[in-house]
């Protein structure tokens, strides 16, 4: 798989005190809302910016959801959190730093969402560079469909399962 910008080698992520060094080498202070919001992100995992400021309200009533939204883009733009689409409504975050590289499967009829490892796709991902010169983004990838023949009982009876991982 080809570097991600900002990224180093195929794979590397971020580690310990590197985010924090990310943060002042451009110029933006390390606040305690930052923290916040990306400790919110890498415990929730997957999450759209009002559940992790549902999750970040618990901890600090000094924070709104504009001050989440403006700090996820932050985030984003220095390749600590990445932003995908696993449903038709706000995009959900999630922390480079958590886990291998995967990308995720959404059912349309139970919005279960299963997380996959990278290397599930590989054939596909090697022949998209190969036929159509095309580098993929694995991480940003959503892929649409329907359990067969039936959607699985949400672990629990909760309705919509979430991020059952499949490495």
């Amino acid at each position: 798989m080809a570097a991600e910008a900002g990224h180093g080698p195929a794979g590397a992520q971020p580690e310990g005190d590197d985010w924090r060094s990310r943060l002042r080498a451009q110029g933006y202070r390390l606040t305690p809302q930052r923290e916040l919001i990306l400790a919110a992100v890498e415990r929730l995992q997957h999450a759209t910016p009002d559940e992790i400021f549902a999750e970040v309200s618990t901890q600090s009533t000094a924070i709104n959801i504009s001050t989440v939204y403006r700090t996820l883009e932050v985030l984003e733009q220095l390749g600590l959190v990445r932003h995908l689409h696993l449903s038709d409504r706000a995009p959900t975050y999630h922390s480079v730093s958590a886990g291998p590289v995967h990308f995720h499967l959404t059912c349309r009829n139970c919005g279960q969402v299963i997380s996959v490892d990278e290397v599930k796709a590989e054939k596909f991902v090697e022949r998209l560079r190969v036929e159509q010169g095309f580098l993929v983004d694995i991480a940003h990838l959503t892929i649409f469909g329907e359990h067969t023949p039936s959607c699985p009982e949400p672990p629990g009876g909760a309705e919509g399962a979430h991020d059952e991982h499949q490495h």
